[in-house]
């Protein structure tokens, strides 16, 4: 049984982290954690030389957080149904 809360709350903090979590989906979750690792590195990179950059970036992944915590909670409540 899983526990769709936290399938959403670890997808939103760490993209994957909620898939790993879930279980079905293991090589998209280990993807979704290395593009985070990588997208962070770049984030903090762009930040001290375009600050408006650094804030379409941090825009861009709290949307993909957002979308991934929705899929998390989805994905847990549907592994419990069957």
């Amino acid at each position: 049984m899983k526990n769709p809360m936290i399938a959403a709350v670890l997808n939103f903090f760490f993209m994957g982290a909620g898939t790993l979590y879930n279980g079905k989906r293991v090589l998209t979750g280990i993807g979704l954690t290395i593009a985070a690792l990588v997208l962070t590195y770049v984030e903090f990179g762009i930040r001290p030389f375009d600050g408006t950059l650094y804030w379409l970036m941090f825009g861009a992944v709290f949307l993909a957080n957002t979308v991934l915590a929705i899929d998390g909670y989805q994905e847990a409540k549907m592994l419990n149904q069957s």
